[in-house]
């Protein structure tokens, strides 16, 4: 073990209360003497038998404390919130689950910071894990570093793979009569293979190759299989080098800079990353008193960064293609002309250093000069009905229209929208537009995403277009324009959207405008009714008074500028 060139903040003054009171629980725990002035570790585990996203990581944290032990330290294992997309979703129409990644990073302050350890490695998986610890990581600085637990391996249905994407859309071709009810049932039964995140480029995917472009997953470590000895290997990798961590006095705040933000922005373009990427890098941003905007690094950055691989859902390449093409460091290795080589990682090299140490990519990843797209992949929407933005997935923008202009049927709760899909009321060229389901007036966020889904199941994702301040998921397809800012519980102009205006979505212009004049909206402001309280009790109730704009990445803090 490399020995810390400063005192451990756990190791208080021997006599002190805290000394003592400390000594007498660790020593019954079977501590030696010579284990209380270790660096002590916490292993911050999301373990749960509700999702099968979590349900392997109780062997993955017994492989990372063996590798801390192994290194010289000690390592406590702690549990933290275990929200899944699929499941915690059921809910309150979804409302838990934007809430429960501010839920974890304050779960995670309380027992690592209450404790007062010195460092800790984070187990992520399903969508809210990787950036609320990526949160936390910015919000106590100290030594951290993320462990990718993996993607589920996807099943086979008549000789055909099939994976949970495929599931979440078939409901729509159920409803439109594509398919029956029992096909849709045999899909739901072999669909996931195995444990881990959905095998997509979903949010999930999205935040663990995030964590490796900003610095702080060990590189190479990301997309990987859950479960799979490379998994394993850079889970124990972490482990080791954690405890090197501490003893360098490595934090985040020598990795979360302004160039970490814009190296994980491009990665984010090159694989048409889910949309919320841009609300959580800006969280973590608002965490580490970092100073970008995300919306400005993807309006300067979008021009720039071509689309190098396109995993499904955007197009054909499953995410083990990118995985065995060398997966986000091959991507860093493709953009190096433009990412920022001097960011530093927490293996304490440059990305330029790894980089040049990294092996060719595999043909999975296209280069620079041959890229699939030279168009944004993702873009910010503005307009009369987003002044402070929202978000376009495009993908391959190439085999994308321009523009869309249609008549809006106005829903207020995902379970509406879906009963006039049912009903065939979504003609061609209707704009959905989901209102009020935003961060203050879900409150939570509540989900869109199947509805999106459904309609592309339905056939109907070129025709329809859906325009929301709801919960949208990375693996949604579509003209689908999420994260709608400000909500219609801020004062949003989509809250003031009625049936049958007419309504423009401008790619190319990248802007989303309801065709009435100023002085129209205005006078439909002026007239609009204040938003009853949500009668909520306990954490939503929390969240709704406190939330922050999505603007400002939807967290519970309020800073401006760098932490003191």
């Amino acid at each position: 073990m490399t020995t810390p060139s400063r005192p451990l903040r756990s190791n208080f003054e021997p006599g002190s209360p805290r000394w003592a009171v400390r000594r007498a629980q660790w020593r019954a725990l079977g501590l030696s003497e010579a284990d209380l002035d270790k660096p002590k570790i916490a292993v911050v585990n999301t373990s749960s038998e509700l999702s099968s996203c979590f349900s392997h990581l109780d062997g993955v944290s017994a492989r990372v404390k063996a590798a801390i032990r192994g290194a010289g330290a000690l390592a406590f294992e702690v549990r933290t919130a275990a929200p899944s997309d699929f499941v915690t979703s059921a809910g309150r129409q979804g409302r838990y689950i934007l809430p429960s990644r501010d839920l974890l990073v304050n779960d995670i302050e309380v027992q690592v910071e209450g404790a007062q350890l010195d460092g800790m490695v984070c187990l992520a998986s399903c969508d809210k894990t990787a950036p609320g610890q990526m949160m936390a990581a910015a919000r106590l600085d100290i030594p951290t570093l993320l462990v990718a637990c993996g993607y589920q391996p996807h099943g086979r249905l008549n000789g055909h793979a099939v994976d949970i994407e495929e599931v979440y859309e078939s409901v729509g071709k159920v409803g439109a009569g594509h398919i029956t009810l029992q096909q849709l049932t045999q899909m739901c039964d072999v669909a996931v293979g195995g444990p881990g995140v959905c095998a997509g480029m979903g949010t999930a995917n999205t935040m663990h190759i995030a964590a490796e472009a900003l610095g702080l997953a060990l590189p190479g470590s990301t997309p990987v299989l859950a479960n799979s000895a490379s998994m394993f290997e850079y889970a124990e990798a972490a482990g080791r080098r954690i405890v090197a961590m501490v003893a360098e006095d490595l934090r985040p705040s020598a990795i979360l800079t302004p160039k970490a933000f814009d190296n994980a922005v491009m990665v984010g373009l090159a694989l048409s990353a889910s949309i919320n990427l841009v609300r959580h890098l800006q969280a973590v941003a608002v965490e580490a008193g970092c100073p970008v905007d995300l919306y400005e690094l993807y309006d300067r950055l979008g021009p720039q960064v071509p689309l190098l691989c396109s995993v499904r859902p955007n197009g054909p390449t499953r995410i083990e293609e990118l995985d065995a093409a060398g997966g986000a460091r091959a991507v860093m290795k493709r953009l190096n002309g433009l990412v920022h080589r001097d960011a530093l990682t927490v293996t304490g090299r440059t990305w330029g250093e790894e980089v040049d140490d990294a092996p060719e990519p595999g043909a999975a990843v296209r280069t620079v000069a041959d890229p699939i797209s030279r168009k944004p992949s993702v873009i910010i929407m503005r307009g009369n009905l987003a002044p402070e933005g929202s978000i376009l997935k495009l993908g391959d923008a190439s085999a994308r229209q321009s523009r869309f202009e249609g008549r809006a049927l106005v829903f207020h709760t995902q379970d509406s929208a879906l009963q006039a899909l049912r009903e065939g009321r979504l003609v061609p060229g209707t704009v959905a537009v989901l209102s009020g389901m935003g961060c203050r007036g879900g409150p939570g966020m509540a989900l869109a995403s199947g509805f999106v889904a459904a309609v592309d199941g339905a056939g109907l994702s070129t025709s329809v277009a859906v325009i929301t301040d709801g919960q949208l998921s990375g693996l949604n397809r579509g003209i689908a324009i999420g994260q709608i800012s400000p909500e219609a519980a801020m004062g949003g102009a989509i809250g003031l959207v009625a049936d049958g205006d007419a309504i423009c979505i401008d790619m190319d212009a990248h802007t989303v405008r309801l065709d009435i004049s100023d002085a129209e909206l205005a006078e439909r402001r002026s007239r609009q009714v204040p938003r009853p309280p949500a009668h909520e009790i306990g954490w939503l109730s929390i969240y709704e008074r406190v939330v922050q704009p999505m603007s400002r990445g939807a967290v519970l803090v309020q800073r401006d500028g760098p932490k003191p």
